[in-house]
């Protein structure tokens, strides 16, 4: 895979920053120090830098305090809220990040980061060097030349001025004039009120320039025109104010621009401080947190060895095929072949959009074939066409008793699924086989693994396409470099499975997990990947204006709880209002030493007085308006109108899948706000949506894991769990107990499957830490299984070095010996959660694939669509659902046998949040 090249890049980190803050869910260090935010921005520019290589590159950043805008109009952004305090907290550590990785960080006394990129891009631009800009900000869309274009990695777009012209319906040098008329609420330009992208976009194109629509004001008629005419003092202003600024005099040069070499040290010392795992550039996978660095001391437990061979470089013989010579050998090779390497070549990487510029394939170690398709760089030699490969290789291809193998291979199916060449007998992935063999403890991209395990050190991207603004994208490759490149990525990938799998055979279990579950897994991902899911992007955009209002009363309310205005995004003010004035206790301080307003505090203070409560509910809103009913409407494929999220399995160490770009997994449910985005979540026409959801999933398996009699007999007759643990540790009968009696208990059967303390206990309920550790007493006395459970697991970790899922996937705890008590008891606590968040994690895997076998040979109209932790959603036509939501229920609860019943709630309606209203249950036993 290949992307354009770009000499210099310019990072909006301001812009980064806070869309890495929301796309994350609010990861932390050992320490507390939240992290979500550093943990997106190194992702991301990890992903930057390997698919661009960049020679020169500046992280850019708002500077704190005024900027020349407030001296031209004072209330310059002065509607916008404070950055969220936690976010303010990760700034100094994204720079730390950002150095230590040798990049240059810009932040520049008085100059807004936009005006900063757009005087560097000029420069450039003038020395014909081109220019990639990332940001998401429209904003910048003015600079957008020839030679300067905007990539919005979130969405995996770039924007030439053919696209700011498809985006916005006007040319780049329109821009400033576009936004003019819009304004800008977040930064409070004045705009021409009910002037929105469409009307702003059509003036401009009736009129011209914006100069132009001021003239033909007089002529507009109805209320535009009005409207107009009463902007005309304001217009020009709003104009300076959107004007990015390209001929500062700033104190850094273009060459001053070039990135350091990476200091290994320092970010080691970095990510283990935090708690993060450590990602290359080049993983291919976004990487997950850890709560505790790992140690190496005796005692550390980790996944066995597979020492990298020693002695000379890897060598491979490539093999170039340009005729139906070549084609025909190829063919003759596959065919013959036991097993098949398979990897493409292509122009980008969203699978959904990449075009197919070669295969690559190997048979045997010390050899790989490219089969170029789509070179297109002047006097490239002839190559067969695709229709030609189609006929002569399609059949070994699709011959599902032919066992293919790839890297990631997922990816290759989606492109090869596009471009009519299905790819079946999935056998082996090496990524997976990566992943199931140590989930936490490896980087599973196949630099990484070719590194470690085979001791050699791969051909790049760069070496064949070149660096900077030399570099070329894959298709301007020269065949003889091509070949190198793309057969030697066959021929390693060939040699890491011939390591990998013989280790994985050794430990049955885990061959067991790779092979029946997470292989068969792979092609199901795939429909799911491509068939997408449907939004009603105008209701989304109602909604957003809902919580606009909504957010407007919450404010009201706070301001006559305080008995004075004060700005709810504001940390400071909040510090101000609610430890100074209302003097509320202060239960933890920042960093800095400042009383801290996070929502873990706001929570406990919430039970003492009523503004906390609306402080939290306020930020709530603010989240879902941004995170949700602003940002689905963005990641609609125009090609298919539905979202298409990505499915990772070699993410969680758990097992659990992920979902990115984006993460369909994180909609809240809890709350009438969160419903009413998930009531956005429409079917087609003609189908409903199906919802099945386990029913109480991890404290079933705690009742099998722990075999506790108590528990295992509640399950076993069906009873409300929580009632019946209220009644065991208050020794009441079940019509006794109380409402607020049963919200503990649900806490304790809840918590204590995450590890949770008398103190954590006591913070959630509202009670004193004696009245928590009275009521976890009682609960072990009521259901001793599951302290003998949880004693001998945390003995069990600390022997094998490992925790286990009913499944025998395994997790390795290099902390469970730790001296650090903190890292022990993380380690703990994992060991204890692991067993039956994996084994869930497992569960619905195996369903998945059931479910999907059976809808292939019974109902092939129904599509899954979606998985969200223990929940799977299908759309289903309507004359059907009926008879397909109490049969597919039925198999998810038939998927493994234990020892108390598998229980599916199911239900269907005309949007997501309606299928929740359950139509029934489904039970195994």
């Amino acid at each position: 895979m290949s992307q354009t090249p770009h000499p210099l890049i310019l990072i909006d980190g301001s812009n980064w920053l806070f869309r890495a803050y929301h796309a994350l869910p609010p990861l932390t260090a050992p320490d507390g120090t939240p992290t979500g935010a550093v943990h997106g921005m190194g992702n991301m520019l990890r992903r930057l830098i390997k698919d661009y290589a960049p020679q020169q590159l500046a992280v850019v950043f708002d500077p704190p305090g005024k900027t020349f805008r407030e001296d031209i109009y004072p209330e310059y952004k002065a509607n916008r809220g404070a950055t969220p305090e936690d976010l303010v907290i990760q700034f100094p550590l994204v720079v730390e990040l950002c150095e230590a990785m040798g990049l240059r960080v810009l932040q520049i006394p008085g100059v807004e980061a936009d005006d900063v990129i757009g005087t560097l891009a000029t420069r450039a631009a003038a020395r014909g060097e081109p220019v990639l800009i990332v940001s998401g900000d429209k904003d910048l869309a003015q600079l957008v030349t020839d030679q300067v274009h905007i990539l919005d990695t979130m969405k995996n777009r770039r924007m030439d001025p053919g696209g700011v012209v498809e985006k916005f319906g006007v040319a780049p040098e329109r821009i400033v004039d576009y936004l003019a008329l819009m304004g800008d609420a977040s930064d409070n330009i004045p705009g021409v009120p009910g002037v929105g992208e469409k009307t702003a976009a059509k003036l401009l194109k009736e009129h011209g320039t914006l100069d132009d629509v001021i003239a033909a004001s007089a002529n507009i008629k109805g209320k535009l025109g009005e409207n107009l005419r009463a902007s005309l003092d304001t217009l020009p202003l709003a104009k300076d104010l959107a004007t990015i600024r390209i001929e500062l005099d700033l104190p850094v040069g273009l060459e001053d621009l070039a990135p350091g070499e990476p200091d290994h040290e320092q970010l080691d010392a970095f990510h283990a401080r935090l708690g993060m795992s450590r990602r290359e550039p080049g993983t291919g996978t976004a990487s997950s947190p850890r709560t505790a660095p790992p140690t190496t001391g005796a005692g550390a437990a980790e996944a066995p060895p597979i020492p990298a061979p020693a002695g000379d470089r890897i060598t491979t013989e490539a093999v170039l095929v340009l005729d139906d010579a070549g084609l025909e050998a190829l063919a003759a090779a596959l065919e013959a072949a036991d097993l098949i390497c398979v990897d493409t070549e292509t122009d980008a990487l969203d699978a959904n959009r990449a075009g197919l510029v070669g295969l690559a394939f190997a048979v045997e170690a010390g050899k790989g074939w490219y089969l170029p398709v789509a070179h297109r760089y002047m006097g490239a030699p002839a190559q067969l066409s695709l229709d030609a490969v189609r006929q002569r290789l399609g059949r070994v291809l699709a011959d599902e008793h032919k066992p293919k193998v790839g890297q990631h291979i997922k990816y290759d199916l989606n492109v090869l699924l596009r471009h009519d060449l299905p790819l079946r007998g999935l056998a082996y992935d090496t990524m997976l086989e990566s992943y199931v063999l140590d989930a936490a403890g490896n980087r599973h991209d196949m630099d990484t693994l070719a590194d470690k395990y085979l001791g050699h050190k791969t051909i790049k991207f760069e070496d064949v396409a070149g660096k900077g603004k030399h570099q070329i994208s894959f298709d301007q490759v020269a065949l003889d470099k091509a070949a190198a490149y793309s057969a030697e990525d066959a021929d390693i990938t060939l040699r890491l499975h011939q390591t990998l799998y013989p280790r994985l055979a050794e430990i049955e279990a885990l061959q067991r997990v790779f092979e029946t579950i997470e292989m068969p897994l792979v092609p199901v991902l795939t429909r799911m990947e491509a068939h997408g899911v449907r939004v009603d992007v105008p209701l989304l955009q109602k909604i957003s204006g809902e919580l606009a209002t909504r957010m407007d009363e919450i404010q009201s309310e706070a301001h006559r709880v305080a008995g004075t205005e004060f700005n709810l995004g504001s940390p400071k003010q909040l510090q101000e209002i609610l430890f100074k004035q209302i003097g509320l206790r202060v239960v933890s301080k920042t960093p800095k030493g400042d009383p801290s307003t996070a929502e873990d505090v706001l929570e406990v203070l919430a039970a003492e007085h009523p503004l906390p409560r609306l402080i939290l509910d306020w930020r709530g809103m603010q989240k879902l308006r941004s995170t949700y009913a602003e940002q689905l409407p963005n990641a609609v494929n125009p090609d298919t109108g539905r979202i298409h999220t990505s499915y990772h399995q070699a993410v969680a160490a758990t097992g659990r899948l992920s979902s990115q770009d984006p993460n369909l997994q994180n909609i809240p449910v809890r709350t009438a706000e969160g419903r009413r985005i998930r009531q956005a979540f429409v079917p087609a026409d003609g189908n409903t949506l199906l919802s099945i959801d386990y029913s109480q999933i991890e404290l079933r398996l705690m009742a099998h894991f722990s075999g506790d009699e108590g528990l295992v007999s509640a399950f076993t007759r069906g009873l409300d769990i929580h009632q019946a643990t209220a009644a065991e540790v208050f020794g009441l009968k079940l019509d006794e107990v109380t409402g607020e009696q049963r919200r503990a208990a649900k806490a304790v059967n809840f918590g204590l499957i995450y590890g949770i303390s008398a103190f954590g206990l006591a913070r959630n309920l509202g009670i004193s830490r004696g009245e928590a550790q009275d009521t976890i007493e009682r609960f072990f006395g009521r259901y001793p299984g599951v302290k003998r459970y949880m004693d001998g697991t945390r003995e069990q970790a600390r022997a094998q070095g490992y925790v286990e899922t009913l499944f025998g996937r395994r997790l390795y705890l290099p902390n469970i010996q730790s001296k650090n008590q903190a890292q022990r008891g993380y380690a703990e606590r994992t060991a204890i959660n692991a067993p039956l968040q994996g084994t869930a994690a497992d569960l619905i895997k195996l369903a998945m694939i059931d479910v999907q076998a059976w809808l292939d040979a019974h109902a092939p109209e129904v599509r899954m669509i979606m998985q969200v932790h223990d929940e799977l959603v299908f759309e289903v036509p309507v004359v059907q659902v009926a008879a397909v939501g109490p049969e597919i229920a039925g198999r998810m609860c038939g998927i493994s046998e234990l020892s108390v019943p598998l229980v599916a709630d199911y239900g269907w309606g005309d949007n997501w949040d309606a299928a929740h209203t359950a139509s029934g249950h489904a039970s195994s036993s």
